[in-house]
């Protein structure tokens, strides 16, 4: 064993190769396609375990499939693949399917060379992290039925090769960055017009911009969705698009579409769902006559010419499958005719906005199947009182809400929303049993670990989410598909319904496996592409086109070492001295590692002393350096489960540390590694750093390659996340003043009181995070920066988030503490509307600025403001909030108040209130208040107006 173990590692691995070259000649799969799929092996992490020995074909390597020896399909979705795509891969020539999809891990570009796998008729490489152009190759793949990028990064043009791809179903290239223009043929070059036969153009949330091409369509095209919505796209709609009779679906929503939108539309008679809101259209309203399959409209957000809306609504009379008709600020006016409300399938009206007046009738006549009514801020003065309709009406902002016996008797002139029950699909007639740890119950009463993801939905023909009839028609017809695949599926699960600023709806899926606890690996991604390839099954005709993210990307969870360890085993096996030699070495091996790992331990910070350029250990007091296995053992090995955040420096897990505590690690990801000393840095800073308004630092991990930061964990996210409703939490007017002190708090620590004084330069709301009692704590310190620093002109270099930056730092690239007082002042107009800093290329400060008026009424922002502040009314301390709000946005910093001041002018404001700034918890304070207030009549500051309570309005 001696003589083994001095052996030098050169000759333990020529005898391997030896080995495993003779294993080699006697293989069944084609060597070019084995040596290809090593060679995809080499580049990547986390492959399957049975990925062993020389024979893929013939010991069914798990994703692989095989027809007469040579590699026909790899569908190896959602198991965890770390690496990116080796050009090796086109030497699989008789490959007819590749489908990655689901693996965040895959990186970096795709190599030209895939342009050579001429058999290839699907390649899918949805929710993938793939950057780079999509290679102009592409277009070489003749065979291609379907072309599946969506969820990426993708950047550049859209390859003009694609239009050569005359045999494709399915063009993906949803949600990447994408820019340029939509390209079509010019007689030298291809282009999109030229796929008659595609189906679905899928260009939705990219940065395409220009014209839509009046080319890009003709009679021949058989296109039945066309979504390109969330791109950057202007001019007119062009006519040419009624050629494409067989169009189901359309989606032009959120671009800067401008001019009249053709007259003609209205001869798209399969037309189904019409999405044309948030553009710059005018001209009339089109008349829809015609258009009789129509389900779902939505026009808002557009400066259409003044139509009134009894001239316009006899149009809709014919249209008796329409569920959802949604016109918000569309120039709308006159009195809505009752008929509107009689549509057999109504569920949901959107009229807020516009200019309608007179009676609201919605007792005469109504469809059953209506759920809510918006009419909020228009001048309707007059409503046809019963109780035929029930459910949900929205009035508040018109003239019939300024009467106080109508509000009483009505109800429906409070800001609301509508209800919607959360499904959740129901047991099927059997009793739910106690499952252990890591798995849940099936419909079916079993316990197992199922696979869970997202399906958003593009489009969609309902917008009742509480009618479950939609949700057990999707689940039944999962079941058929998965069943006439003859894949183990025991049953699915739907749940949690929720549409997202996009419009899509995403519907949280489980699906549970056949007779066992757990999917195998081939399984797994079997019946993972199946759900990435929706759009080629009718599954269901109330839901449009989709596409999957996986929420459990760590189902498997693959030791690489010990799969190289099995495959060197194999291979060797022929071999006793190969196989002693092997033995040896990895003897010697795992005593080296034993014996570095408790050197390790006994010194944590070798990993610094043992690097010439990191310098010379971290000086700090009170945070702990942990070992790269603890964290991966608190962390549940980085699963998804654990995962809580995203951002450019990489990803933020929850974890529990072996005394119980919780805490947020955040992973640099390896291409935003800083350098050691960078590191070592911001570990002393952060160490410095104790306020209960900052987050604090726990600890740090330096190992391995990894740089990972322990925090303590703050429960209730950040402050974005409320504002926009994400977290559920409601935030009161006293309840933003308090997250507005504690982070103003905070950052005057930072300014004044820590020592060297420090500039954090990333103040924004997703950077303010809540804790239980929803306390404000500044997080993220990755660009702080001591002012020490500055004076030495150490760091001028520009660093921030778009809609944050101090103009005069952005200009000059110099910034001092007076930046994080901009950025700050832009958090506070963010309390102040709930909006965020830059919403459809609307700026929030210039927002602010026009329609601020000191001398009105709610400073005259009653547009703008977050309705949960409350409307028709003022607020205490409104305007010494606003005149602070602005006075921090000022751009010119001598003209900014310090952090100090603006900590003072809120407790002015909080006394204003009534409650006292220096008690120990505001936030309980203001709980009190609000249970104090409850009933009673709130006054105003600054004016005589006062309104009653009723107890539904949101403080």
């Amino acid at each position: 064993m001696i003589v083994f173990q001095v052996m030098g590692p050169k000759l333990q691995l020529f005898l391997i190769i030896i080995c495993m070259h003779s294993l080699l000649i006697e293989a069944q799969t084609y060597e070019t396609d084995y040596n290809a799929l090593i060679s995809l092996m080499t580049h990547w992490k986390q492959t399957p375990l049975n990925w062993v020995g020389s024979d893929p074909c013939g010991n069914s390597w798990d994703g692989i499939q095989c027809v007469n020896s040579r590699v026909a399909s790899i569908i190896l979705s959602g198991i965890g693949l770390i690496g990116n795509l080796s050009e090796d891969i086109q030497y699989l020539s008789e490959l007819q399917t590749l489908d990655l999809s689901s693996n965040r891990g895959l990186a970096g570009a795709i190599p030209p060379a895939i342009g050579n796998l001429k058999k290839l008729s699907s390649l899918v490489l949805a929710g993938c992290s793939f950057s780079g152009s999509i290679p102009d190759t592409i277009g070489s793949l003749t065979q291609l039925i379907s072309l599946d990028l969506n969820s990426n990064q993708f950047t550049g043009k859209i390859p003009l090769s694609v239009g050569k791809l005359s045999n494709l179903y399915l063009l993906d290239l949803t949600e990447n960055q994408l820019n340029g223009t939509i390209p079509v043929s010019d007689g030298t070059q291809p282009g999109l017009d030229m796929l008659i036969n595609t189906k679905h153009f899928h260009l939705g949330q990219n940065q395409l911009s220009g014209t839509i091409p009046p080319q890009l369509f003709s009679p021949n095209m058989t296109l039945i969705h066309l979504l390109v919505d969330s791109n950057q796209l202007h001019g007119n709609i062009p006519s040419t698009i009624v050629l494409v009779q067989t169009l189901e679906v359309l989606r032009l929503d959120s671009n800067s579409l401008n001019g009249p939108i053709p007259l003609n539309l209205t001869k798209l008679g399969n037309m189904s769902q019409l999405y044309l809101s948030n553009n710059q259209l005018t001209g009339p309203l089109p008349n829809l006559t015609g258009m009789n399959l129509l389900t779902y409209v939505d026009m808002s957000n557009n400066s259409f010419d003044v139509s009134n809306v009894s001239t316009w609504f006899p149009s809709l009379e014919d249209l008796s499958l329409l569920t959802s008709l949604i016109m918000e600020n569309t120039r709308l006016q006159g009195q809505i005719p009752v008929t509107l409300f009689s549509l057999p399938q109504l569920q949901t009206v959107v009229l807020q906005n516009n200019q309608i007046d007179g009676t609201l009738d919605i007792e005469t006549s109504h469809g059953s199947q209506l759920q809510l009514v918006n009419l909020k801020n228009n001048d309707i003065t007059k409503y046809v009182l019963g109780t035929a309709y029930n459910n949900t009406l929205i009035l508040s902002d018109n003239p019939i809400c300024e009467n106080t016996q109508v509000v009483l008797l009505m109800g429906n002139c409070t800001v609301g929303q509508q209800q919607n029950t959360p499904y959740v699909t129901p047991l099927n007639n059997c009793t739910i049993v106690q499952c252990s740890s890591g798995q849940i119950c099936s419909p079916n009463c079993k316990c197992a670990n199922p696979l869970t993801g997202t399906l958003h939905f593009m489009s969609r023909t309902f917008s009742a989410l509480g009618n479950s009839s939609y949700y057990i028609s999707l689940q039944e017809s999962l079941l058929d598909i998965f069943q006439s695949k003859k894949l183990p599926v025991d049953s699915v699960s739907l749940s949690d319904p929720f549409i997202d600023v996009f419009d899509y709806l995403e519907l949280t899926v489980d699906i549970f496996p056949l007779n066992r606890n757990r999917f195998t690996v081939t399984d797994f991604a079997a019946v993972l592409s199946t759900v990435n390839n929706l759009t080629f099954l009718n599954h269901s005709s109330y839901f449009g086109p989709s596409y999957f993210t996986i929420a459990n990307n760590g189902y498997f969870t693959v030791n690489k070492s010990s799969s190289i360890g099995v495959i060197i085993g194999a291979a060797t096996a022929g071999s006793i001295l190969a196989l002693l030699l092997l033995v040896a070495g990895i003897y010697a091996y795992s005593q080296k590692r034993k014996a570095d790992k408790a050197n390790h331990l006994n010194n944590p910070f070798a990993s610094w002393e043992l690097n010439e350029h990191s310098g010379s250990r971290p000086q700090i007091k009170g945070v702990k350096c942990f070992s790269f296995q603890e964290i991966k053992k608190c962390t549940n090995n980085f699963s998804d489960e654990n995962l809580i955040g995203t951002g450019g420096y990489g990803k933020v897990y929850v974890g529990d540390l072996a005394t119980g505590e919780p805490v947020a690690i955040k992973r640099a990801q390896q291409g935003s590694l800083q350098g050691s000393l960078e590191f070592k840095s911001e570990i002393e800073l952060l160490s410095r750093v104790h306020h209960k308004n900052l987050v604090g630092l726990v600890g740090f991990c330096y190992e391995l390659g990894e740089q990972m930061l322990v925090y303590e964990y703050i429960s209730k996210g950040t402050l974005r996340e409320s504002l926009s409703g994400k977290s559920g939490i409601h935030l009161n007017w006293i309840r933003r003043l308090q997250i507005a002190l504690d982070s103003a708090r905070g950052l005057a620590y930072l300014h004044e009181f820590a020592n060297p004084p420090i500039i954090h330069r990333d103040i924004k709301s997703t950077n303010i995070l809540l804790d239980d009692q929803l306390n404000a704590k500044v997080a993220d310190f990755g660009l702080s920066t001591p002012i020490s620093e500055i004076e030495k002109g150490d760091a001028s270099s520009v660093k921030g988030t778009l809609g944050y930056l101090d103009p005069e730092y952005f200009m000059t690239q110099q910034f001092n503490e007076k930046s994080d007082v901009y950025s700050y002042g832009v958090v506070l107009l963010e309390l102040l509307t709930g909006r965020n800093p830059i919403e459809r290329k609307k700026y929030i400060v210039r927002e602010v600025q026009s329609a601020m008026d000191m001398t009105k009424e709610l400073c005259g922002l009653q547009e703008i403001l977050d309705p949960a502040i409350g409307m028709k009314t003022t607020v205490t301390g409104l305007e010494n909030f606003v005149d602070l709000a602005m006075k921090c946005v000022n751009e010119s910093r001598p003209k900014r108040p310090t952090m100090g001041e603006v900590v003072k002018e809120i407790e002015k404001i909080l006394q204003l209130v009534g409650l006292d700034p220096n008690a120990e918890s505001v936030s309980t304070s203001a709980n009190k208040n609000h249970e104090a207030n409850k009933g009673s009549t709130l006054h105003s500051h600054g004016s005589a107006t006062s309104f009653q309570y009723s107890g539904s309005f949101p403080l």
